[in-house]
């Protein structure tokens, strides 16, 4: 898809350990594409969440977190993920105001999404009380680290997000059969393929709703 004005599409995860970061970097690639201009941001580690794990999981040095017996991501701040998402530029509210189409992605936590992830669209209120969030089109992608770990319901935790901002929502779905195949746990070639399609998607529906629609405010 070739547009002069191309969809800005902004990529905003949380990784604890690596898992989201590498569908994010999928995601992005599937918004690349389908002709947007992509920004690709990480969700910085919050002191509070960070110092809680770490006193948690003191000792550990692999493998997955279980947090009041939910399976995470493995652990937060781990010096794997530190270093891969070392060049990737920290998410701000003015990278949301720039988008025409955000995917967030995020570890599923205890349902829901994870903590820094909370945190972040926590400081959107000015924006979004202004409508500077409504009308784009938004989707989300997670990761529980097990299968049967509530990826759904992290899902479902942004989505109300997603309601509540006036967005157009594009869910992960399954038009296409990869998009339906993902599993939880480690980003296997399934999975990727699966977040690059539906980030793919989320921009072609931005870029048809711009040709088609003519916003009545």
């Amino acid at each position: 898809m070739e547009s002069e004005t191309p969809v800005r599409a902004a990529v905003i995860y949380y990784s604890a350990g690596g898992t989201v970061h590498t569908l994010a970097l999928a995601a992005a690639e599937g918004a690349e594409k389908a002709g947007a201009e992509v920004r690709l941001r990480r969700v910085p580690e919050t002191a509070q969440h960070s110092g809680q794990h770490a006193a948690q999981h003191a000792g550990q040095d692999t493998g997955q977190d279980t947090v009041g017996g939910a399976a995470a991501e493995v652990r937060p701040g781990s010096p794997l993920s530190r270093v891969a998402t070392a060049d990737v530029p920290e998410a701000a509210v003015g990278d949301l105001d720039w988008a025409d189409v955000v995917l967030f992605g995020t570890p599923t936590r205890l349902g829901t999404m994870s903590a820094p992830v909370k945190e972040f669209i926590e400081t959107t209120g000015p924006l979004g009380s202004a409508g500077g969030l409504a009308d784009k089109v938004y989707s989300a992608f997670t990761s529980s680290g097990t299968a049967r770990g509530a990826s759904g319901a992290g899902l479902l935790a942004l989505v109300n997000v997603f309601c509540h901002w006036g967005g157009v929502i594009v869910p992960p779905g399954c038009p296409d059969p990869a998009a339906d195949a993902a599993e939880d746990g480690a980003a296997g070639d399934v999975a990727l393929e699966a977040v690059r399609y539906q980030a793919w998607r989320a921009v072609t529906t931005a870029a048809a709703l711009a040709a088609h629609r003519t916003h009545p405010l």
